[in-house]
């Protein structure tokens, strides 16, 4: 009696930890690495992965193109506006204004992930995709025109991305409005190259994204959102502990082994 009954618990147990395994989150190499002391990694681990590079094109706007290793493409804030060459595998969203999403984007493309969430709930997104693995943070952000629920902000309507490939945690930023409190940075974790707005007036001021992006201390940070924003009053909020590189390129290539000793912030004027 106590065979069979063993038998089915463990038939049981089998059928369920699929299941239960969906449901858990996957596990943040960038949070875990946020939340440890260094560890010394041998050198002739860091020759074997010194070709594991990840290629960042910056097409226009919000939009990123990132190329991994395991041949991925990756869109952020994807409109179908900005394209160049072939199709990305995975586009992210936010619903801030019809240049930073798509409700009908190319059905070609296999995997599109929202920012927001329906029914207002907030969006969760924590999956490996290829060699990449994808979550997002969510943030407010201010009612878009033409939306007359009656209040200012809608809650969890934004999302920062977090890349994590290669070694590299890769975070947008999103169309961020407001600051990030502590439970933001800690959702977060460590950042090695940053994708930042800097416009100063439609997602939020200069003051406000030059602390956040000091804190965060990125090794890269990417501004975006551009527009006519003086990259001098950014780089003078930011303080002297960034580099400037501005390069005529649109294409950047940046391997775990290759980040700036010195954080750094690099304009791609490629575009």
């Amino acid at each position: 009696m106590w065979r069979l009954v063993s038998a089915a618990l463990a038939l049981f147990g089998a059928l369920l930890s699929p299941a239960l395994a969906q449901q858990q989150p996957q596990r943040s190499e960038c949070l875990a690495m946020a939340n440890t002391a260094p560890r010394a990694v041998p050198v002739a681990f860091r020759q074997a992965t010194a070709a594991a590079e990840v290629e960042i094109t910056y097409v226009g706007h919000s939009t990123y193109f990132i190329d991994t290793p395991g041949g991925l493409r990756i869109a952020t804030d994807y409109s179908g506006a900005y394209q160049v060459g072939r199709l990305p595998d995975v586009v992210t969203m936010n619903r801030a204004h019809s240049t930073h999403y798509s409700l009908f984007p190319d059905k070609r493309i296999p995997h599109v992930l929202h920012g927001w969430g329906e029914d207002g709930k907030p969006a969760i997104v924590s999956e490996r995709i290829g060699d990449t693995f994808i979550r997002n943070v969510t943030t407010d952000i201010r009612r878009y025109f033409g939306d007359d629920a009656g209040t200012d902000m809608i809650r969890d309507g934004n999302s920062i991305f977090i890349f994590e490939v290669a070694g590299l945690c890769i975070g947008h930023l999103g169309h961020l409005h407001h600051k990030l409190d502590d439970s933001h940075f800690a959702q977060i974790g460590r950042l090695d190259i940053v994708m930042v707005p800097i416009d100063g007036t439609y997602t939020m001021s200069l003051d406000g994204i030059s602390e956040i992006t000091r804190r965060l201390r990125a090794s890269v940070v990417l501004p975006m959102h551009r527009f006519a924003t003086p990259l001098d009053d950014f780089m003078r909020r930011i303080g002297q502990q960034f580099e400037i590189d501005r390069r005529i390129e649109r294409s950047l290539r940046m391997s775990r082994d290759a980040l700036p000793s010195k954080p750094t912030v690099i304009i791609l004027d490629g575009v």
